[in-house]
């Protein structure tokens, strides 16, 4: 066991919300302790946010959204302002790195490569795009004009996950701001920090006070207020399927504002005997489903292989996890960090503990770790003999936790990976053509990714089918969440038409 003291963060950490571009207490002057899970100690206190905080930032967004402050500049001001933000995040890359490691466990090194620079390209590209759509006219007859037009929805309520605080924050704001759009967005009250942050950076780029605002707290206390608030036109969510059915009862039960939900995943990777490449096969799955500690909707949980080739593939796979032993996330040696809290922490582990009882063979990990005293670590875990009525197999566990399972033919296989209720990402890894994608198109996914896992990119949408939630994030194809489509129909009462 290493126990690394590690350095105090030259860090000014601001736990207050921000309204109509201001840091403010919570109305009621509440507070939640917001503790490190690298090695639990007290980062600093956030204002916890209520029903009344969430009325006045949404307040704010409206006035903001009315006297048009945002929504009336040209195009092409918006998209300078939204290239400015991207650029305020680069200028403080390492700080929000920093905060961002400090505040959800994830190593320093991603989170400066990916998160921060992901987050960035995404609010860069969703400016690029402000002045690129374009309307349309339908081919009427010639005695009428008919636009079609776009126009932002309004107040656009945004409620993130922490697993991947900034990147899925730029998901959802960046379009909605884009499209002219006043947001108010509620972080997770486990990883609220970078949030806070960014709307001061979105401030310091040019956006108007009231059009972007952040009210941190719990569920129940700002994410329930906000998707049953009468004047929120638009909730955006990304999170759990059980808090997602919520989400959309919350919207019905309320203005039938519009809900768009990117929920749970239990991916299937797909392995057949003709792989192209054994080994890049075993390094996809190892290290898709022990990145970010496991802590992915996206992430090849379920890990299917067809029985010629398992006991291959399994020995190179194990070969593999002694790089993957969690570390100091501070350091940037490091690729595997802390699980969020303790409470994700003990959920990871009961989820093993089932996977031991219903008959699983662990073959790597299976525990808790501390190689930094005081914070919240478990090892990185692959059971084999799992079969897809397992709880391993069914359910989404968010840790480092790879349920292996075997197959025989395509069929076999499309039937067991379809036998779930999730459907966001898959792979199949084949060298026969015909067998991608007939196997493909086969699986129920909104994603389906061929002899690799988990390639992106901003210009390809993403979400999923079934109960892994509605409506799509990143591309073009997201700009359909945050508008509404007016039709303005003109007659043309000319004397050549009479």
């Amino acid at each position: 066991m290493t126990t690394t003291t590690l350095p105090a963060p030259d860090l000014s950490l601001d736990g207050r919300a921000f309204i109509n571009g201001e840091r403010v207490a919570a109305r009621d002057g509440q507070t939640f302790d917001c503790f490190s899970p690298v090695d639990g100690r007290l980062l600093t206190t956030v204002a916890r946010g209520q029903a009344a905080d969430i009325d006045a930032a949404v307040t704010a967004a409206r006035a903001a959204f009315e006297d048009r402050r945002w929504a009336g500049l040209p195009p092409a001001r918006r998209k300078r302002v939204m290239m400015a933000f991207a650029d305020q995040l680069l200028q403080h890359a390492d700080e929000l790195a920093l905060t961002e490691t400090l505040d959800m466990g994830k190593p320093v090194k991603y989170a400066r490569a990916v998160d921060v620079n992901s987050a960035a390209n995404c609010i860069r590209w969703y400016g690029e795009a402000v002045d690129k759509v374009y309307d349309e006219i339908a081919p009427t007859a010639d005695t009428a004009l008919a636009l079609i037009t776009r126009e932002p929805v309004g107040v656009v309520g945004v409620i993130v996950p922490w697993n991947y605080p900034m990147i899925m924050a730029a998901w959802k704001i960046a379009p909605a701001l884009a499209a002219g759009n006043s947001v108010v967005l509620k972080p997770s009250e486990k990883s609220p920090l970078t949030a806070l942050r960014l709307a001061e950076l979105a401030l310091a780029a040019g956006i108007p006070p009231g059009v972007f605002n952040v009210v941190p707290g719990f569920g129940a206390e700002a994410g329930s207020p906000l998707a049953l608030h009468m004047d929120v036109d638009c909730i955006a969510f990304t999170g759990s399927t059980r808090v997602g059915k919520q989400i959309h009862v919350m919207a019905g039960q309320s203005n039938l504002k519009r809900a768009w939900t990117e929920l749970g995943g239990k991916s299937p990777n797909i392995v057949f005997a003709d792989c192209p490449n054994l080994d890049k096969a075993v390094e996809a799955a190892v290290g898709s489903i022990f990145f970010n500690q496991g802590e992915s909707c996206n992430a090849p949980s379920r890990l299917f292989v067809e029985a010629s080739i398992k006991d291959a593939f399994l020995e190179k796979a194990l070969k593999l996890v002694p790089q993957y032993q969690p570390g100091n996330p501070l350091d940037k040696k490091t690729v595997m960090g802390a699980i969020v809290d303790k409470v994700q922490m003990d959920t990871v582990l009961r989820y093993i503990d089932s996977g031991k009882k219903e008959g699983a063979k662990l073959l790597a990990g299976g525990e808790a770790a501390e190689p930094v005293k005081g914070g919240c670590y478990v090892l990185p875990t692959i059971f084999d003999g799992v079969k897809n009525d397992m709880t391993i197999a069914r359910e989404e566990i968010f840790g480092p936790v790879l349920s292996v399972l075997s197959f025989t033919d395509a069929a076999d296989v499309v039937k067991q990976a379809n036998s779930n209720i999730y459907g966001l990402q898959a792979a199949v890894w084949t060298r026969d053509i015909n067998k991608a994608h007939g196997v493909a198109r086969a699986l129920r996914a909104g994603t389906v990714h061929v002899n690799q896992y988990d390639e992106d990119d901003i210009t390809v949408p993403f979400g999923g089918f079934k109960q892994s939630g509605v409506g799509r994030d990143k591309s073009l194809h997201a700009f359909d969440k945050y508008t509404e489509v007016k039709t303005t129909w003109i007659r043309i009462d000319s004397p050549l038409h009479r």
